[in-house]
Parts: structure tokens; C-alpha cells; sequence
């Protein structure tokens, strides 16, 4: 600390990055070539090829996909729940078995 209050100059560092040769310097074309978005998951790829036309971009395609997936969840659902709902008839009595 004491060292700091003995220096009065200070350092300058405005010029530091102008002629820095360790810089990483980019071609503008790499930019573009270069997406932010991966690519197209195939899925989606696929519902778009299959849909006949209905399905224009990928977003209309995702909704597809989700509108799928919740429509399965409530068929699955519905079946397991839509078991039988009567009470089975009782084992007959052995009485009941001898047809006289």
C-alpha cells in the first residue's frame, strides 16, 4: 500500500491494445459464415417435408411437434384411466356349477 502512495505517475495504458500483436484478428467473412442457431433439428426438418406444405418454417413446425405430444399424453391417459369400471360378477358358488 505504501508503495502505491509513492507512486505518483501512474501507468498509461490507453495505446496498449492499438499495437498489440497477441490479438486474435478475424476475417469478416468468418462472421458470416458462422451461425448463432444450430442447425435445423431433423425432426423438424422432417415434419416440414412431410407436412404437404402446411407447415412453412420451423417454428409452425415446432408447435406441430408440441400439439403431437400433448395429444399422445391425453390418448395415453385416457386409456389408462378408461379401464373397466364395473365391479367383476362374484367366483360362482359350487352349488351354482352343477348344471342338473
Amino acid at each position: 500500500m505504501d508503495g502505491d502512495k509513492n507512486n505518483k505517475e501512474g501507468i498509461d495504458l490507453s495505446g496498449a491494445l492499438n499495437d498489440s500483436s497477441s490479438r486474435v484478428k478475424f476475417e469478416e467473412d468468418q462472421y458470416t459464415r458462422r451461425s448463432y442457431y444450430p442447425e435445423t433439428p431433423k425432426i423438424i426438418q422432417w415434419v416440414m417435408k412431410y407436412s404437404g406444405g402446411l407447415v412453412k418454417d420451423e417454428k409452425q413446425a415446432s408447435y406441430v411437434l408440441v400439439g403431437f405430444a400433448v395429444l399422445a399424453i391425453i390418448v395415453f391417459l385416457m386409456v389408462i384411466f378408461s379401464g373397466r369400471s364395473e365391479i367383476p360378477p362374484p367366483p360362482p358358488t359350487p352349488f351354482e356349477e352343477k348344471n342338473f
